[in-house]
């Protein structure tokens, strides 16, 4: 398993987040788009997600929530913009509790020998949104994100 790589450098809008995962990239596009195996693998490891809508087309609105111990939710939505299996998405992401400051995602999925690049750019309204999220802790969620997706696309091969 790899570690989960970042790339966010002073002064620009966007965050990159590279991984790299055990499994072919159909096989990854199914588990990052099943709003059944959502809940298993996105956030940090100390809250539960909900998935409340999930429509993955072009137009396809999605909603999820973040509970933590405590029964508080955090909401995240966004609408997809493009969606090609296997390949990529992209779709618009907001924290609720911001909603002036959406962010633009892609996720590419590219074919390795034996595995699959999944690399997520988000940008970000301004430097400062993006360094809002980079202070919040959004690079150790995601990492914790991604080492529960590399778990989790390993054990549906």
């Amino acid at each position: 398993m790899t570690d989960t790589e970042f790339v966010i450098e002073p002064g620009r809008q966007d965050i990159v987040m590279i991984r790299v995962l055990d499994g072919p990239p159909d096989l990854v596009f199914r588990v990052v788009t099943d709003p059944e195996l959502i809940p298993r693998w996105w956030g940090p490891h100390h809250l539960s997600t909900r998935v409340e809508r999930m429509e993955v087309a072009p137009g396809g609105r999605w909603r999820f929530a973040n509970v933590d111990a405590r029964g508080r939710e955090h909401f995240f939505s966004g609408v997809y913009h493009a969606v090609v299996p296997a390949e990529r998405y992209v779709r618009t992401w907001e924290f609720e509790g911001a909603p002036e400051e959406v962010a633009l995602e892609t996720v590419t999925l590219t074919a390795l020998d034996g595995g699959t690049r999944y690399t997520a750019r988000s940008v970000h309204p301004s430097v400062e949104a993006r360094d809002a999220i980079v202070k919040a802790g959004g690079p150790r969620g995601g990492r914790e994100s991604m080492d529960r997706l590399a778990a989790l696309v390993v054990s549906q091969m």
